[in-house]
């Protein structure tokens, strides 16, 4: 099945076109008929014989982008000067930079913001070290940390390649919270040396993402730096994503008409996000929830293919102790939320699942079953990827989780502040608006962030981890 046609495949074919009439329309009919969807078409330059033009064309893979460049190629009259992979163009360079918040035109400037005038700041925050957050950036920057282990659905491809990822990650602080971000991409992947480098570098930050860490590392170096930093530190694959699985899971289950204790969870993939997934929804208050991995489902005694993060889940889920594999878990289930691979369940399994199930398939680029398939059997159907609806997205929690914890100078990110956001994602989204295809709000949606931002602060200040002192005005906001 051909992916639908989106951005992140979008060319940009640079085509010489004969002056004969038609031509151009014999060029977009055989794209089109080749799967392409046509963005732009424009004019670069015009001759006597041939006019030359930019045709951007989204296509849904590799291999298809190649179909439609051939498709074109072979239309008479049409010559392919060039191709442009538009998502590289995008990232040529790297895609975020440092830039001056002060001007530095004379000396004055000069002796204020360096030698001599610096030197009494510094001064400043020798003597109380709090400074640093009114001070310097610490107040408002944030290290985004990864070794490369799992990136996307790319697993581990090591910390040069993982730097795209963490520029983009910093692209959406920005964008949506205001929040300064950094990458630290670290060529280690013992758990030891991520933590103390973390620790080492943390007092320029007033906050620690985690991100693209593989289980079960990921839980032993959040839970270490939880422990030994005073800066929030979030592992964003985990909890962000668990942040707004519960959002969609509250809008879904309203449209549903089901309570979150009554219903059947099925949980595939049992690695950071899976684990985070199922302690925030049990959180919420379901009762019956059991996790899958490749061999089955996991329930307290079993024996192969355990570790320690698999024990611990095991003694706080599947009240049941239902055994066997995914296909047989899921039969009866209300909701299935699949953090895994591709392909794992089927119409047959959907059809198996209790009345009106939801459905969110969430591994990357190719979900669990694609909604294609699933859509003509469930009553809510959702998965990570951005060009179908209902987007799992972790750019609705992470931006105003951090905004939030970094206004209170909050010490952690604890438990009751991930509740608070997964609410106010869910909240944004009015009765009446409501719908199958609209659970979660759109990652563009600038109410997001702000409410986010808001009740994760106000849940820092009624949790105690808050530090920052509150002042009357802050209250009245």
């Amino acid at each position: 099945m051909q992916n639908t046609p989106s951005a992140s495949y979008s060319l940009t074919l640079r085509v010489k076109l004969s002056s004969r009439t038609g031509t151009l329309g014999e060029l977009t009919t055989a794209i089109g008929r080749a799967g392409g969807d046509i963005g732009a078409i424009d004019i670069v330059s015009v001759g006597r014989d041939a006019i030359i033009r930019d045709v951007t064309v989204n296509a849904g893979s590799s291999e298809h982008g190649k179909e439609i460049l051939s498709a074109a190629r072979d239309v008479d009259g049409v010559e392919v000067i060039n191709v442009s992979d538009r998502v590289f163009l995008m990232h040529i360079g790297g895609k975020i930079e440092v830039v001056s918040k002060a001007p530095l035109k004379t000396r004055a400037d000069l002796s204020m913001a360096y030698t001599p005038g610096v030197a009494r700041v510094c001064e400043a925050i020798h003597r109380d070290p709090e400074k640093a957050y009114t001070l310097t950036i610490k107040r408002n920057t944030v290290a985004i940390v990864t070794d490369g282990t799992a990136v996307l659905g790319l697993g581990d491809i090591g910390p040069a390649a993982a730097m795209p990822v963490m520029e983009g990650k910093a692209m959406l602080f920005k964008e949506f919270a205001g929040v300064d971000a950094f990458p630290i991409c670290l060529s280690t992947k013992d758990p030891a040396e991520i933590v103390q480098t973390i620790k080492l570098i943390s007092t320029a930050f007033g906050g620690i993402n985690l991100e693209d860490i593989s289980a079960p590392r990921c839980f032993e170096i959040e839970s270490r730096l939880q422990e030994e930093l005073d800066i929030p530190v979030f592992h964003d694959d985990q909890h962000g994503t668990a942040v707004v699985v519960l959002a969609a899971l509250i809008n879904a289950l309203k449209i549903v008409g089901k309570r979150m204790e009554d219903i059947k969870v099925v949980v595939n993939g049992v690695g950071a996000a899976g684990v985070a997934c199922s302690k925030i929804i049990l959180s919420a208050g379901v009762r019956n929830l059991i996790g899958c991995d490749q061999f089955g489902a996991i329930y307290q005694g079993r024996q192969e293919h355990m570790n320690w993060v698999k024990e611990s889940f095991s003694r706080e889920t599947n009240p049941n102790m239902e055994k066997g594999s995914i296909h047989d878990i899921i039969r009866g289930a209300d909701v299935f939320l699949g953090l895994s691979v591709p392909g794992v369940i089927g119409v047959e399994d959907l059809k198996a699942m209790a009345e009106k199930p939801i459905v969110f398939a969430m591994a990357n680029p190719t979900p669990e079953i694609m909604p294609e398939e699933a859509w003509e059997h469930v009553a809510v159907m959702a998965t990570g990827r951005s060009d179908y609806p209902n987007q799992i997205n972790n750019v609705l929690c992470f931006p105003g989780i951090f905004r939030g914890a970094l206004a209170c100078r909050a010490s952690r990110i604890n438990e009751e502040m991930k509740l608070a956001a997964a609410q106010a994602i869910a909240a944004i989204i009015t009765d009446e608006e409501r719908h199958p295809e609209y659970i979660v709000p759109s990652v563009f949606d600038k109410r997001v962030a702000e409410a986010v931002s808001r009740e994760v602060e106000e849940a820092a200040y009624r949790t105690g981890v808050a530090r920052r002192e509150r002042t009357h005005s802050d209250a009245l906001m």
